[in-house]
């Protein structure tokens, strides 16, 4: 069966791509490139989705707000 998940992508300080996958507990991965983060983000929810079994938590992505406040 075919699944779709939602995946943030940031860049650290360090110049590395970090995937997050909200969906899945503890999904995350990093690479220098995002060819390679791809890659890995697929292992990493392959993994998650064989640990977290039936318990996976479906949400609907609704957008980004960027908000800029004084700090």
């Amino acid at each position: 069966m075919k699944r779709e998940f939602n995946v943030i992508i940031e860049r650290d300080e360090d110049g590395f791509f970090v995937a997050s996958v909200p969906e899945l507990k503890g999904c995350h991965t990093q690479a220098k490139n995002l060819d390679t983060l791809m890659k890995r983000v697929r292992e990493a929810i392959e993994l998650c989705i064989e640990v977290e079994g039936d318990n996976v938590r479906y949400t609907e992505f609704v957008g980004v707000q960027r908000i800029s406040v004084e700090a």
